[in-house]
């Protein structure tokens, strides 16, 4: 079965030939050089197949960590290489699934021109 170029930017799966392997390694750097303290709760907004959101599960000991995208099969992907705390959610960053309750921190989003910011964690 040959692949479409739109079905990488669709389906998990096909996304991870392509561009997994990069986005694992880019992740740890990224994570590496954040530092975030431990019991944060964190909003990875545009998460793909869930590279960042899986770095940050392991090396931040978070509280919570969600991972945000518009793309189901992204998800698929990110829910079965993914593990707890972590957990995902198909939403837009101009309409996130939050009320009062922020995160403490987030993500650049590659999806959106919506900027991510670090905010004060509520409880």
């Amino acid at each position: 079965m040959e692949e479409r170029p739109s079905d990488v930017w669709a389906e998990g799966d096909a996304y991870e030939r392509y561009m997994g392997r990069w986005s694992r390694k880019v992740a740890e750097v990224f994570v590496a050089r954040l530092g975030g303290r431990s019991g944060l709760r964190w909003l990875d907004v545009g998460c793909g197949t869930g590279a960042l959101t899986a770095a940050v599960a392991a090396r931040c000991r978070p509280r919570a960590v969600v991972g945000l995208d518009r793309s189901p099969g992204f998800l698929r992907a990110a829910r079965a290489a993914v593990p707890a705390p972590a957990c995902f959610a198909v939403a837009d960053a101009s309409a996130l699934p939050f009320r009062d309750a922020a995160p403490a921190a987030s993500s650049p989003s590659r999806w959106s021109s919506a900027t991510a910011t670090a905010t004060s964690a509520t409880t």
